[in-house]
Parts: C-alpha cells; sequence; structure tokens
C-alpha cells in the first residue's frame, strides 16, 4: 500500500504501529518540512531533534546561526514587496540573483534572474509556491566552484564524511551537476576549509545521523549554500565510491549504536564520477539547459583509474558517443570564446575533427589561428548548424549560451533543441567542456578498461557493508 506523506498519514501510521520512534531524515524534503508539527504532536523523532532541523531549514535562522559561527555565506536579503526588488538587487551587488522560497532549498521553484522583467516574473511565481515563508534573493556568484559534503554525525560530532566536487561552475542543481569523487581539482586549504565548516554546523545543530552541506569555493574562500539534514541523492554514490555504507552508519548512530569506523574518502585508488541522465528528448520544446532547479531524471555512477576514464565511462552510460565527424562550438562570452582555446586547438589538431562554430565564436578562434568554418544559429540562413547536424557532419555540440533576452531567456535554443532530437551529445557547461576534450584528448575508446564493480572494491580500503 502507498500512502502520501503528510501530517495525517503519519499520525494515523504512528498510533497504529506504536513505534519506538520515526526516521525522518531518509525521506527527502517533505519529512523535514513536518518535523515541527509532528514534534509538537508528540511523536518521537530518531536523530536531529526537530527544532535544530527547522534551525538549518529556515534560511533566516540558519543564516544567523552560519554569523554566529563567523561562517561566510553569499549575500542574502528577504524581499516581500515588490517595490524594494530593484534596491534590495543593488544592495546585493546587482544581477544575477538567485530567487527561492525560504523553505525549499534543494532546488524546487529556485531560478536565478539576470535582469528586472526576469526577477519579476520569478517573484509572482515564487509567492504563490511558498505563502508562509518570505521570499530569499541572494547575490549569484559567477564562476565560483560548487563543492558538497555528505557525512555522518553522532550528537554534533562529525564521525563519517565524503568531500566531492562539481565539475560544472556553481549554479547548475547538485543533481543535474557532474560530482567527483575523491576531488581532483580542489585545494588542500579549501577541502580543509570544508571539513572544519561541517564539523562546526554539525556541533551547532547537534546532528545524529545524515547530512548534506553545499558549499560554494572561490580562491579558497569557501562560503556556505545550504544544510540538508537529511540523506542526499549522493549517499549511495559516496558509499559504494568508498566502501562506508553511509545510510547503515547513519541509522546505527540514530539508534545509538556505536562503532568504531575508519573514513578513507580523500586517498581512493580510483576515481569515481557520478553523471545525470536527462529526458528532454521527451519533452516537446524543452529548452535542454543545465539551471539551478533540477532537469535530470535519473543518474549513472562510474569508476575508473584516473578522472579521465572516470568521466568518459559516466557520459557514455548517460548516452555520449565518441565524435568522429565533426563538433559545433558556439562559446558563449567573449571571455568564454579564449578560455576554450587550447581546448578548440586540441579538438583540430590532436582529435582531428573538423570544427563548426557559430559567428562570433568563429571570429574568436580565427584571431588566435584556430581553423573553423563559420555556421549561422538560424535554420534558414545557409551553411546553418541546424543543416550540418541534420546532414550528419556534426555527432558533438559544445553550446554556451552567451546573452539573454528581456525575459532571461538564453540564445541558442533552436541548435540545442534540434541536437536532442537528433540524439547528438550536447554540452551546455564550459567547464564540462573542457573536462571532457581534455579526456578525449587523453583517453581513446578502445583504451577504456572494463571492470566489474566488484574488482574496484577490492582496491577500496574498506569493505562496503
Amino acid at each position: 500500500m502507498f500512502d502520501e506523506i503528510t501530517f495525517e498519514s503519519i499520525l494515523d501510521l504512528y498510533e497504529s504501529e506504536n513505534p519506538v520512534g520515526i526516521v525522518l531524515s531518509m525521506g527527502g524534503q517533505i519529512p523535514n518540512n513536518l518535523a515541527i508539527d509532528l514534534a509538537e504532536a508528540g511523536v518521537r523523532i530518531l536523530g536531529t531533534a526537530a527544532e535544530d532541523i527547522d534551525r538549518a531549514e529556515d534560511r533566516k535562522k540558519f543564516s544567523s546561526l552560519l554569523d554566529r559561527l563567523g561562517i561566510d555565506q553569499p549575500r542574502w536579503t528577504h524581499l516581500t514587496d515588490l517595490d524594494r526588488t530593484e534596491a534590495a538587487v543593488e544592495a546585493l551587488g546587482g544581477y544575477p540573483v538567485l530567487v527561492r522560497p525560504s523553505y525549499v532549498l534543494s532546488g524546487a521553484a529556485m531560478s536565478v534572474a539576470h535582469e528586472r522583467h526576469e526577477l519579476e516574473r520569478i517573484l509572482g511565481r515564487a509567492s504563490q509556491i511558498s505563502p508562509r515563508h518570505p521570499v530569499v534573493v541572494s547575490k549569484f556568484e559567477v564562476h565560483a566552484r560548487e563543492v558538497e559534503i555528505d557525512a555522518v554525525a553522532d550528537e554534533g560530532r562529525l564521525v563519517l564524511y565524503a568531500i566531492s566536487e562539481h565539475v560544472e561552475d556553481a549554479g547548475v542543481h547538485s543533481g543535474d551537476a557532474t560530482l567527483v569523487l575523491p576531488p581532483q581539482r580542489l585545494y588542500i586549504e579549501t577541502i580543509r576549509r570544508v571539513k572544519k565548516i561541517a564539523a562546526s554546523v554539525a556541533a551547532e545543530l547537534k546532528i545524529t545521523g545524515p547530512f548534506n552541506m553545499q558549499f560554494l569555493a572561490k580562491n579558497n574562500a569557501v562560503k556556505v549554500i545550504e544544510c540538508n539534514l537529511r540523506a542526499s541523492r549522493s549517499f549511495p554514490f559516496v558509499s559504494k565510491a568508498t566502501g562506508n555504507n553511509f545510510v547503515a552508519e547513519a541509522m546505527r548512530r540514530m539508534l545509538g549504536v556505536r562503532q568504531p569506523i575508519d573514513n578513507h574518502s580523500l586517498d581512493l585508488d580510483l576515481v569515481a564520477v557520478k553523471a545525470p541522465k536527462f529526458s528532454f528528448d521527451r519533452l516537446t520544446g524543452a529548452d535542454p539547459i543545465l539551471g539551478v532547479e533540477m532537469a535530470s531524471t535519473g543518474e549513472v555512477g562510474c569508476f575508473g583509474d584516473d578522472l579521465h576514464e572516470a568521466l568518459l565511462h559516466a557520459m557514455q552510460a548517460t548516452g555520449f558517443r565518441f565524435p568522429r565527424n565533426g563538433v559545433l562550438l558556439s562559446l558563449g562570452p567573449v571571455e568564454d570564446k579564449f578560455w576554450f582555446a587550447d581546448e578548440a586547438r586540441a579538438i583540430a589538431d590532436e582529435l582531428g575533427l573538423p570544427i563548426y562554430a557559430t559567428e562570433g565564436t568563429a571570429e574568436a578562434l580565427r584571431t588566435i589561428g584556430i581553423e573553423c568554418a563559420a555556421v549561422s544559429k538560424e535554420a534558414d540562413t545557409s551553411p546553418s548548424a541546424i543543416e550540418l547536424m541534420d546532414a550528419g557532419r556534426i555527432d558533438l555540440v559544445i553550446n554556451i549560451p552567451r546573452s539573454f533576452d528581456e525575459l532571461g531567456r538564453p540564445d541558442g535554443y533552436l541548435i540545442r533543441r534540434r541536437a536532442v532530437e537528433a540524439g547528438l551529445p550536447l554540452i551546455t557547461d564550459l567547464q564540462l567542456a573542457r573536462a571532457l576534450i581534455e579526456a578525449l584528448r587523453r583517453r581513446d575508446e578502445s583504451s577504456l578498461a572494463v571492470r566489474a564493480w566488484q574488482d574496484y572494491r577490492k582496491r577500496l580500503p574498506v569493505a562496503l557493508d
């Protein structure tokens, strides 16, 4: 039997079964939203107390907690009056800004506004989603790395953790990001600060059980995005990658069972990559672009001897095919065009693939001596990118949005949509594009070893229980 998770249905079950207690931290966001009401009704909650869950979920309370601990966070403000919109954005440092309801910290109802009209449209929608809580507007950090820690604590003491990094820059929902464990490109000092902050927050909230924290990292400066006092979607991934069963350990701690445990998440003899799977081809007209709201419908986890092998395995598992015919580049802002210069040169010189580029990208690449054929973004202007995709001359599309119209919509929609409809690999994030080309430089298809998960398990410091 299946029933909706509501306050009433939980109380009915609790009264019927008379359990020792209930676990909220394994059921996503909805159970956490019910924590206070359940505790006030006399339900015994195992693990972290309801009032501490509320302190993490309520943005104002959590922000005050971080301030008291001296932990940095992106600038933010509550916004309830549309007349204050522009003044609030100016006080935060200008656009872009991130908008979300206060009690929804996992991506739902979140949007990034790049200009005034887009912000007004988002605010109208957000206020309807969460009428009991004010809307939070935060400064959106550009070109920052995103780091996650999945952890288990016992009465505020950190007992098990795994720190992962996103390949994409911050701004891509964690469920849509490409996750790497152990981190490959983070400074040691950044890793140390992430662990220290997580330990401080766990102690302050007296966490017992699972939790996940997300951070922005830029030049060793670390800022907290959010703290979720529940198991995250990456718990199974980090468990398989490290050999430590995070969920089992969290349950033991919530039940008061304590045993010695070794943590080896930073010195693994392998690299694991979690990659998202999208179904944009089944959504007519949907723009296949990543953002702060989750769009993926599944995910895969793959291992490799290094990042290049693990990344290519993961991307192949989600439908990626090695390019054979040609690569289309549409590289967004001017700085991004030149930032991708080494990778573009590698596509032509090392991979031996012809480059087709939209007009602005072609002009930039030619100024630095990279040969490419210019194509149009419009379907009715020849030669067009869409025409070449249909002819089979392009089998990898790298499309980084450059500009936004008055409604905040990114350009290049027709190219992205046709790539999805044609079943072509599509990359819309510059960091992921750079990582992919680097992997293709280092590994050809024949060099990717196929091993069973059990073979990788033998290389783990601890055995998964």
